[in-house]
C-alpha cells in the first residue's frame, strides 16, 4: 500500500484533483539512453563467455527471492540476507575476468561498434549454416585423407569467448581450403583448435581443457582427450581428425564417437531447422481452416 500511496502522491499531488505530468528534459532523456546503453554492453560482455551460463542461475536466485519475499517465506529470506554481503564479493571474483575485460573495452575505438542490433533472417541463417556444416566436412575429408590433424569447435548455446581469448584472433569466413591451410603441418597456426563462432572462424591455436575422465581410451591422444574436456564444459560440437591413423571423430556432451564416416559427420553437424515468422503464421492459420 505506501508503494501505491507514493505513486499516488507522484501522479496526484495533494490538493488537486488533475493529473500532473512530470517534465522530462533533454538531461533526463539523455541519462535513460546512457544507463541502457551501460547495461546492455554488460549484458552483451557477459554473454561473450561462458559466464553467461553463470548469470542465468543468479537471476533465477532473485527471482526465487522475489518469491519468498511475496509468500514470506522467512528461513529463505533470512539465508539470503545473511549471504548477500559475501555474495557480492564472490561475484567479483567470479566475474574478475569479464570486468578486465570491459574496461580494456572501454580504451578501444571501436567502443560504439557494437549497436548493431540488427540481425539476419532465420532462414538466411540456415543457409549460411548449411555452408558452413559443408565447408567443415570437405576440409576433414580432405585432412582425413592426407592424416592431417585438426581440431575444430562448432560454437552452440553455450559462448566460447573464454577459450577463443587463448588464440589467435582471425574472424575470416568459413573455407574448407582456410582450414586446411590452418592445419597444414609446420604452419603457425596448425597447433591448438580453431573456433567457428557466428559461421566464422573466429580465432585459431585456441588452448582447451582436457578431460579429467579415466574411462578414455589410453591409445588417445592430446587432441581427442582435449575435444573431449572441451564438450564436457560446453555444447560445443568438437570436430576431430587424427594425426595418426587420419580417422574423425566428434566429441559432444562428454561423449567422443569415433570414426566416422563423411554422412555421419555432416548428420551431426545438421542442426534443426528454424522455423520462420512468416512459416509459423502460415501454419497457424492453416490449424484455423482445418
Amino acid at each position: 500500500m505506501d508503494f501505491l500511496e507514493t505513486i499516488k502522491n507522484m501522479i496526484l499531488p495533494s490538493g488537486t484533483g488533475e493529473f500532473v505530468f512530470p517534465t522530462v528534459g533533454f538531461s533526463d532523456v539523455l541519462d535513460i539512453i546512457i544507463v541502457a546503453y551501460i547495461i546492455y554492453k554488460i549484458i552483451f560482455w557477459i554473454k561473450e563467455t561462458r559466464a553467461w551460463v553463470l548469470f542465468k542461475g543468479i537471476l533465477v536466485i532473485f527471482a526465487l527471492a522475489a518469491v519468498a519475499s511475496v509468500l514470506k517465506l522467512n528461513t529463505i529470506l533470512w539465508i539470503l540476507s545473511n549471504t548477500i554481503s559475501m555474495g557480492i564479493i564472490a561475484l567479483i571474483v567470479i566475474f574478475q575476468p569479464e570486468l578486465r575485460k570491459a574496461l580494456e573495452q572501454l580504451g578501444k575505438k571501436e567502443f560504439f561498434s557494437y549497436l548493431n542490433f540488427m540481425h539476419q533472417d532465420s532462414a538466411s541463417d540456415d543457409k549460411q549454416m548449411e555452408r558452413v556444416n559443408e565447408e567443415i566436412v570437405k576440409a576433414a575429408k580432405k585432412m582425413s585423407q592426407a592424416k592431417t590433424g585438426a581440431l575444430i569447435l562448432v560454437e552452440q548455446e553455450v559462448p566460447l569467448g573464454d577459450f577463443e581469448r587463448t588464440g589467435i584472433p582471425i574472424d575470416a569466413l568459413v573455407s574448407n581450403q582456410l582450414l586446411i591451410n590452418i592445419f597444414e603441418h609446420n604452419t603457425p597456426l596448425h597447433d591448438g583448435a580453431v573456433i567457428i563462432r557466428r559461421n566464422r572462424v573466429a580465432a585459431a591455436t585456441c588452448f582447451l581443457p582436457l578431460t579429467d575422465s579415466n574411462d578414455i581410451s589410453m591409445e588417445l591422444g592430446t587432441r581427442h582427450r582435449a575435444a573431449i574436456g572441451a564438450s564436457e564444459v560446453s555444447d560445443a560440437l568438437v570436430v576431430v581428425v587424427s594425426e595418426e591413423t587420419g580417422g574423425i571423430s566428434m566429441a559432444k556432451g562428454g561423449v567422443l564417437y569415433r570414426d566416422l564416416t563423411i554422412e555421419q559427420l555432416k548428420s551431426m553437424l545438421a542442426r534443426p531447422k528454424r522455423t520462420t515468422t512468416k512459416e509459423k503464421l502460415a501454419k497457424w492459420k492453416g490449424g484455423l481452416r482445418e
